[in-house]
């Protein structure tokens, strides 16, 4: 029997390879973030954050609340190692691949500081980098291949995972698995829609299934990686999409969600802009306690 409030968990991309743990390709050192061969969106300011720990709070979380919750939805970042933010994409004068964390401007492809390595994919990347700065969210940044179709580093987090199953089995129920960021035309940060949608792609385009499913929640509470990224991205697309009277059903679990390093502003100034627009916010421990 499900309960009358309707609560639903929103873990965005709980993947290993956004974990602090071996083997992972993302986070990275920080440092490296900040010396890379780039112009770094924002430099590192705080200590390194812990997915791996927000992980496993994550995990505690659902096996104490679960028969509270109505419904769990997990996101799935998913890419092939060809991919307009990997360094395998591009290429400069001299054939050398960008290093992870470069920043990539629509003048820089102009100009032939980079430029696609399949020559067929010139004239995409270059209007694909200027609907980017036209959207003013993020300029292109080079990822290190990460959530590799069928890979480790793309399967959820061990101990998620099992505390996924065990709310299945006590549920009989199905967690929603949501997919995202196999289309490699396109960044799909967001669970919601990709950055530049492709009209030809109905994945890259608004979910609508996924919106009006988390419209029905009485709450939905928000864990997951990167805060600075696909988090905030997926969760201002919702609300975006569901009015500024629902904002207010939007509660992070602050201690569950981490930014990648070298790019800590970008994560909290999402909070403070959520906040200011009435998402609530709370430690995996403090809620329903």
């Amino acid at each position: 029997m499900r309960n009358t409030q309707r609560i639903h968990l929103l873990a965005i991309d709980p993947q290993n390879d956004f974990c602090d743990i071996p083997e992972a390709e993302l986070p990275v050192d920080p440092q490296s973030a900040s010396q890379a061969n780039t112009r770094p969106l924002v430099r590192p300011a705080l200590p390194v954050a812990s997915a791996d720990a927000d992980m496993k709070r994550l995990a505690a979380f659902i096996d104490r609340v679960g028969r509270k919750l109505y419904d769990i939805h997990v996101t799935l970042d998913s890419h092939n190692p060809v991919d307009i933010a990997h360094p395998t994409w591009w290429s400069d004068e001299q054939g050398n691949a960008p290093a992870p964390f470069t920043v990539i401007s629509a003048s820089d492809v102009r100009g032939g500081v980079w430029r696609a390595r399949n020559p067929l994919a010139q004239a995409h990347s270059l209007r694909y980098v200027e609907a980017l700065e036209d959207s003013g969210r993020y300029l292109l940044v080079v990822w290190p291949e990460h959530c590799l179709i069928g890979s480790w580093g793309h399967n959820v987090h061990a101990a998620v995972k099992a505390a996924l199953d065990r709310w299945a089995r006590a549920r009989l129920d199905l967690v929603d698995f949501v997919t995202k960021g196999s289309n490699p035309m396109t960044e799909h940060y967001s669970a919601v829609q990709a950055e530049v949608p492709d009209a030809s792609d109905p994945s890259t385009m608004l979910n609508g299934r996924l919106i009006e499913t988390l419209r029905e929640a009485d709450l939905i509470v928000i864990a997951g990686e990167a805060l600075s990224h696909c988090v905030a991205n997926t969760v201002r697309d919702i609300a975006d999409n569901f009015g500024e009277d629902n904002v207010r059903k939007l509660l992070l679990l602050t201690d569950c969600s981490s930014p990648v390093p070298g790019f800590e502003t970008l994560g909290s100034d999402f909070v403070a802009d959520m906040r200011a627009r009435g998402m609530q916010t709370a430690t995996s421990l403090d809620f329903l306690a």
